[in-house]
């Protein structure tokens, strides 16, 4: 199945100039096919940059961009040219299997909700991230897209996560626990405490209440909280892994016999930089749409792009929103 990624280049932080280089080392490491979606002269100065005219990259023009702080709304009412509308556009006329961008959460999932639609019976769509725990990753979602939740939103979440992570990551009967401040079933708030109602009479593999620490210790396969809580987890784990590299770096350069161990660490070091660098994970799927898009991070490199705009590929053609309709209507 061939299949065709339209890229928002307008949207992140380090627009176009990360986009289109992501949509170069796409194309010349995997062989994807992109559509780049913008300013049509902005984005052939850099494809310029990279002799790039081999490749086969298309440019869709967009004359608008929708900005970090806008209401999504503006995306929909007064934006319909937009770089994040139009990519969607293109999936719904069929010129594109799955939409990429790093731009605006709120109008990606307001412009790929009205554009695309929702997966009938699915309330609210979700943004779910990969984080990397002792074993491999555990998927935590919603990660910002829905700041208030009722319990059975997150008991959709819990199903499309666990649907996800068994199809895309290949883990059969994935565990399934819900983010609380105990693992004690008194623990939690209202929210919380019918969620796990819910989810106890599921046909999940839900294993109750698991804590921050679970997040990263590989017991669990997917966390499940609102959007609140789960854009305060994301934001957490990024500082801290930041904050761990400069510390360590701190450490190793003040002492002699530190900067001697780091020669033979070096290794070490690189790979657990690695395996904690966002950008490795690409972006995160927006879960319940009638279609493929994913949410990469507003600062966004070319490694990060390209390694999303891969998972898209890769995401559109396993048609997750086929997969989640068979699952709902069987219910």
């Amino acid at each position: 199945m061939s299949v065709k990624i339209a890229v928002d280049a307008m949207g992140g932080d380090n627009s176009p100039a990360a986009e289109v280089a992501g949509a170069v080392v796409a194309c010349r490491e995997w062989g994807c096919q992109i559509v780049l979606v913008g300013d049509t002269a902005q984005i052939e100065a850099e494809l310029e940059k990279h002799q790039a005219a081999d490749l086969g990259i298309a440019v869709h023009h967009a004359s608008e961009v929708v900005g970090m702080h806008e209401s999504p709304s503006i995306a929909l009412r007064k934006k319909k040219d937009s770089s994040i509308r139009v990519a969607f556009d293109l999936v719904k006329k069929g010129s594109a299997s799955a939409v990429v961008s790093a731009g605006n959460s709120g109008a990606i999932m307001a412009c790929g909700m009205f554009v695309l639609g929702r997966v009938k019976g699915i309330e609210r769509p979700a943004i779910a991230t990969l984080l990397p725990n002792l074993n491999a990753e555990t998927m935590v979602l919603d990660m910002g897209a829905n700041v208030d939740c009722k319990a059975s939103h997150l008991n959709q979440f819990a199903l499309m996560g666990s649907l996800y992570v068994e199809h895309f990551l290949a883990k059969p009967n994935p565990r399934v626990g819900l983010l609380s401040n105990g693992e004690e079933e008194k623990k939690g708030n209202d929210l919380t405490r019918e969620a796990h109602l819910l989810l106890k009479d599921s046909p999940l593999n839900y294993i109750g209440y698991v804590e921050g620490g679970d997040v990263y210790n590989g017991s669990v396969d997917v966390v499940v909280c609102d959007g609140f809580v789960g854009n305060v987890v994301l934001k957490v784990s990024e500082g801290l892994a930041v904050a761990i590299g400069t510390m360590l770096k701190q450490e190793i350069e003040g002492r002699f016999w530190a900067k001697l161990g780091y020669l033979f660490s070096k290794p070490a070091f690189a790979a657990f930089k690695k395996r904690t660098n966002p950008a490795e994970y690409g972006g995160a799927p927006l879960l319940g749409i009638a279609g493929a898009g994913i949410v990469c991070h507003g600062s966004s490199d070319a490694v990060a792009i390209s390694i999303a705009i891969r998972q898209a590929g890769e995401y559109a053609k396993i048609r997750f929103e086929d997969k989640l309709v068979n699952l709902l209507s069987a219910d």
